[in-house]
């Protein structure tokens, strides 16, 4: 299985390296920053934290980071962002969004990223595009989630409306610790993401999106039903069926998602049932189960022309 390379790319340019928003050290940023180095390119890194902006008394506006100004570098690729207070998360999309209208190429838009960061955002497109998604409520008090819980069968999955990797997932069916699970996630002030779980659980379909290309993963984790490979869950390439394609890329498009995975869960009695949609997906799982390297076909892809 291999991925085409773009037709249609930007040239290397000693002077207008390729930034990488988001941590600098890790696996993922190593295999991004070999794949650019392999393609001719530099890929450089900037914290979220270091972003800043400007307007003069000309109208003229700048967003830089601690790499230099956006604009001097030939596409920007946003990797996870941190947590941070409403103000700075705000702040930080703000940022990217006056860089994107400014012409700067930002893969993911920041439009992107507001959807794919809020799950039941996500959801609602998904939905709205006529393919199903689990039964989900979203409260904001222990009592309306308790409601909630056994308005949906009392078998639900608790999550996090921002998050990844499984962390602070948990699957619920007891009604003594859905209070006390609601109790605590009210005092600290969360959202309360209650969602139908839906069977069989430790198995579903990744389908990573790569400009117009989509690769599937197989993952299964026999020791939770969580499948993150970060947390045990294992992975297999797999060929999907020309619908699921197509699913991917219908759901990709409608949110201007470049690189980004659609994960789903084969129900037995409802068939594909989308439960995510990542805008900065991990793939270290993938990629040892397949025979191309994906860190080369984002780098392709970020600066691919063809590349919306």
């Amino acid at each position: 299985m291999s991925l085409r390379p773009h037709p249609s790319t930007l040239s290397p340019s000693v002077n207008r390296p390729l930034l990488g928003l988001g941590p600098a050290e890790g696996w993922h940023a190593d295999r991004l920053r070999e794949a650019a180095m392999r393609l001719g390119w530099q890929l450089t890194y900037a914290p979220y934290e270091s972003l800043a902006a400007s307007i003069d008394d000309a109208g003229r506006s700048q967003t830089t980071c601690a790499a230099g100004p956006l604009a001097d570098f030939a596409a920007v690729l946003c990797r996870t962002m941190p947590s941070g207070s409403l103000e700075q998360i705000s702040f930080r999309l703000a940022a990217l969004h006056a860089a994107h209208a400014a012409g700067i190429r930002v893969i993911n838009p920041p439009r992107t990223l507001e959807l794919a960061i809020d799950k039941y955002a996500t959801l609602g497109v998904v939905a709205g595009l006529g393919y199903r998604v689990p039964e989900t409520i979203v409260v904001q008090s222990r009592r309306a989630a308790s409601d909630a819980f056994r308005a949906l069968g009392g078998d639900v999955v608790v999550k996090p409306i921002f998050g990844g990797e499984g962390r602070g997932v948990m699957r619920i069916r007891d009604p003594q610790l859905a209070w006390y699970a609601f109790s605590t996630l009210e005092q600290l002030g969360a959202v309360l993401y209650v969602q139908k779980f839906v069977p069989p659980g430790g198995r579903d379909i990744r389908m990573l999106v790569i400009g117009d290309e989509v690769v599937g993963i197989r993952r299964t984790n026999d020791h939770d039903f969580r499948t993150n490979v970060a947390i045990g869950g294992q992975a297999r390439a797999i060929r999907l069926e020309a619908a699921m394609v197509n699913m991917a890329r219908q759901i990709a498009g409608q949110m201007a998602l470049s690189i980004g995975s659609v994960d789903l869960i084969d129900c037995p009695t409802h068939g594909h049932v989308v439960v995510e949609v990542n805008a900065v997906p991990g793939w270290k799982g993938a990629q040892s189960c397949l025979d191309f390297d994906l860190a080369e076909s984002m780098i392709r892809c970020l600066i691919s022309k063809g590349c919306p």
